[in-house]
């Protein structure tokens, strides 16, 4: 049994220690925020917080998180900086279809979290792990620069 903070709740596991952190938030925590996309660590869509840092949980095994802190986009929309960045995101289109947007969410929270005032590289930078096939980027790069302008004390 593995156990750890999942959203701020101390959960036990009874997977087994090398299913991937994804299949377990999915099937035991039916958390959908968290997507399969390529089951490579390629593509961002089932990124999660992993003790401060940005992680895609298709690549981590459940008994390398013995103790952990996992924040899923389910724990983190309830948090003021989540409506900072939903509102930034939404003020310029930066969702269209929203497979990738749970990864992303994260990946700006954890970019903003490390520098409050990230250039336009920093961000680009930031979100390089994270695929997204319908807006291009630029949208969401001018959401978290907004967030980060809007969000000013927040992080």
């Amino acid at each position: 049994m593995i156990s750890f903070m999942l959203n701020g709740t101390k959960v036990v596991s009874t997977a087994r220690a090398n299913e991937p952190l994804l299949n377990v938030l999915r099937n035991e925590f039916h958390l959908s925020g968290v997507k399969c996309g390529c089951n490579e660590g390629e593509c961002g869509a089932c990124a999660v917080i992993l003790d401060g840092r940005l992680a895609n949980s298709c690549m981590v095994a459940l008994g390398s998180i013995q103790g952990s802190k996992v924040i899923t986009i389910e724990g983190y929309r309830t948090t003021e900086r989540f409506t900072v960045l939903d509102m930034a995101y939404a003020s310029v289109g930066a969702v269209q279809c929203g497979f990738c947007i749970p990864g992303m969410i994260l990946a700006s929270e954890c970019i903003l979290a490390k520098n409050p005032n990230p250039t336009r590289a920093e961000i680009q930078a930031g979100i390089s792990g994270n695929l997204c096939r319908c807006t291009g980027y630029n949208a969401i790069v001018a959401a978290i620069g907004i967030a980060a302008k809007e969000g000013q004390g927040l992080w």
